[in-house]
């Protein structure tokens, strides 16, 4: 009977060590990120940035999951507002009129505010989206795009005229998803979970 028994101790090892091997721990290029269509180098960049839109109602949901998806990274998530067609390129000056009078990114409060303003049902009209956009930003303490100075309209429209660039340049035409070191484009449907993504952003942020 042993004679019997080792042998085939010996093939079932065998097979559970096949399996072991076959599992992809490693994220794969083409499947969890992709190399961006040129590399972005501008100091605007965090090493890890999500790429979105307020006008995107998946990015509005991808919020809640962003500092699980930087504790899994090992590191903090900056953010580029794209601009590849004319209302995310809106969206993108009521965005940065917030972060540059902040001098930091918008909080998730905040956030949740400009989200729901500008994502209004359509049953709303202009004027009450304006309103809603207006006490987003009066209830902290900021002034919308509307109300500027000149200067600071001029330093806003520099400052999406160089996001617009960055959005051409990088070729990512679907949000949200992560850009890695300028060179990587984190591809979303490619993981199941927040725990996935931050996992394949720490990966590339090592190579």
């Amino acid at each position: 009977m042993k004679l019997h028994i080792k042998p085939l101790l010996i093939a079932f090892s065998g097979a559970l060590f096949l399996i072991a091997c076959s599992e992809q721990t490693i994220p794969q290029e083409g499947e969890q990120y992709a190399q961006l269509a040129e590399q972005l180098n501008d100091k605007s960049l965090a090493p890890v940035s999500e790429v979105f839109s307020l006008t995107c109602g998946h990015c509005r949901n991808m919020e809640h999951f962003l500092e699980q998806i930087g504790d899994q990274a090992g590191s903090a998530i900056g953010k580029m507002h794209i601009t590849f067609n004319s209302s995310a390129h809106d969206a993108a000056m009521l965005y940065y009129a917030a972060e540059m009078q902040l001098g930091e990114m918008p909080n998730s409060a905040f956030m949740d505010q400009l989200f729901a303003a500008v994502q209004m049902g359509k049953d709303k009209s202009e004027a009450e989206k304006q309103q809603a956009i207006e006490r987003a930003f009066s209830a902290h303490n900021l002034l919308s795009p509307a109300h500027l100075s000149e200067q600071q309209t001029a330093d806003l429209v520099n400052k999406v005229a160089n996001i617009e660039r960055l959005s051409t340049q990088s070729g990512i035409n679907a949000v949200p998803t992560f850009i890695v070191n300028g060179r990587y484009q984190i591809m979303v449907s490619g993981h199941k979970d927040p725990k996935q993504i931050g996992n394949t952003i720490r990966y590339l942020l090592s190579k």
